[in-house]
């Protein structure tokens, strides 16, 4: 594409991706109001260009620091099959949470060696499944955690491969429900137990191998300082367990946390508070973070005289949000209009709630919308947008009137039902925790793949569906 034609591309479009074509919402040339006639409403459309393309921004941001840099994607952001294999057949490694989510890496193709389990409440089935599996690192939460992994390394007779995972006690400037590195949140290990962990985890050598330390400074992290801050605490306690124990651990996990901006688009940016704006519109570029972080290593290895620990340190990262979610588009549909006179509002609801969409409720999250039938229209109407749930909080905008989300979206003139909408970046922390609320089926997911075919990736729910596991 020319540069004429990409500075006149609308701000929310990203060149190759999304973009109007022939007034339609395109997505890596393919018509979205097309597949949403082929598929019907709601439908997620995912792109695997651009995860590849998210993919390669990470791998290629690693290779230049000459420093051994993993990444081990996020799959509570987005675990659909489809995506967990091209991620795998992009080269990355894979962060899990829970048995359910081993199981599906393990299905998609990521060998055991290339997982990392994370979780603060582990069941002895899942520990079990995790030792029995061989997986690389289960990041351990607690003391209690421990003393379970050695019961199930001793009943298995296998050696499990543990990390710790650290509260640094580093707060951002992220979502206040996305701070993880707190004494106030309900992750990770304190300062105060440090000493204790260690001895436990050094204690029972032939059954655990302490191979690493964990921390998670949170998500949607628009700041450098946080990871270097971070960093700057584990290193002292690394150093000095070393200093005592002569033990030396392979990696230290940094987490995720990478930012994707949703405010590509700032045509309603004022709308939102000052905070929640410079966290949407964050734009940390992962080649500077990880550099800034190597750097600070650097620093610290050769302060502490410790350049053999670092020398042999892997970092890993676990990024989720900045691989999927700008993957991602949700279709829906006007379905119903209303107008208001005493308020002079007209209202237009979709087939799209909070059940797709949960971060929008519980984390007031921003997702831009525009018209995908009239995508290279004016956008300056506002209108009252809602979903299809009973339910008052099913709308996209704050219903506590606190002013995170905007009062208002804006969308071409003369919307009418029938017209199809799309809410973008809309790939993380959807499709995850969607739900058939009021009885609602989950809808079809489609992939436009690397040739421009698109594919069904998940067949939408049936009225069937919703008794399957129900006895009666």
């Amino acid at each position: 594409m020319s540069q004429q034609n990409v500075a006149s591309l609308p701000a929310w479009a990203i060149a190759g991706h999304i973009e109007p074509q022939r007034g339609h919402l395109a997505i890596d040339g393919v018509d979205a109001v097309e597949l949403a006639r082929q598929h019907d409403t709601p439908l997620f459309v995912f792109s695997e260009p651009r995860i590849r393309e998210n993919i390669d921004r990470l791998k290629r941001a690693a290779q230049r620091t000459g420093h051994p840099v993993h990444f081990c994607y996020a799959s509570k952001a987005n675990s659909l099959m489809a995506i967990l294999g091209v991620v795998r057949d992009a080269g990355l490694d894979i962060e899990v949470n829970s048995g359910g989510e081993l199981y599906k890496a393990l299905r998609a193709g990521f060998r055991p060696d290339q997982i990392v389990f994370n979780g603060t409440s582990k069941t002895e089935d899942e520990i079990n499944q995790a030792v029995g599996a061989g997986i690389y690192a289960i990041n351990v939460d607690s003391l209690y955690e421990i003393e379970l992994v050695l019961k199930a390394a001793r009943t298995l007779g296998s050696r499990a491969r543990i990390a710790l995972r650290l509260v640094p006690e580093v707060e951002t400037r992220s979502h206040p429900g996305l701070q993880t590195a707190l004494l106030t949140s309900k992750f990770g290990i304190s300062a105060a137990e440090i000493e204790a962990a260690f001895s436990r985890a050094l204690a029972h050598p032939e059954l655990v191998h302490l191979c690493g330390i964990h921390i998670h400074v949170g998500s949607q992290t628009p700041d450098v300082e946080p990871f270097t801050r971070a960093f700057e605490v584990i290193w002292r306690h690394l150093v000095a367990i070393h200093r005592a124990t002569g033990h030396a651990i392979e990696h230290i996990n940094l987490g995720g946390g990478f930012p994707v901006t949703y405010l590509r688009d700032r045509a309603q940016a004022e709308m939102l508070p000052a905070h929640e704006r410079e966290m949407f519109e964050a734009d940390l570029d992962p080649a500077k973070l990880i550099d800034e972080v190597l750097r600070v290593a650097r620093h610290e290895a050769q302060r502490t005289q410790a350049e053999h620990l670092l020398d042999r340190l892997t970092l890993l990262f676990e990024p989720g949000r900045s691989i999927i979610a700008d993957a991602g588009v949700l279709l829906t549909t006007v379905r119903n209009i209303k107008h208001r006179p005493e308020t002079g509002d007209t209202w237009l609801l979709t087939d799209a709630g909070f059940n797709l969409l949960l971060s929008m409720s519980t984390y007031h999250w921003y997702y831009h919308l525009i018209s995908a039938a009239r995508a290279d229209a004016p956008h300056d109407a506002p209108y009252k947008v809602a979903g299809p749930l009973c339910d008052s909080g099913d709308v996209y905008f704050d219903v506590e009137r606190q002013g995170r989300l905007p009062d208002y979206r804006l969308l071409p003139r003369d919307v009418r039902p029938g017209e199809l909408l799309a809410l973008l970046n809309a790939g993380a922390y959807t499709v995850a925790q969607m739900f058939p609320y009021n009885g609602r089926p989950l809808p079809a997911i489609v992939m436009v793949r690397d040739d421009g075919r698109s594919a069904l990736v998940r067949r939408r729910d049936s009225y069937e569906d919703l008794l399957a596991n129900e006895i009666w």
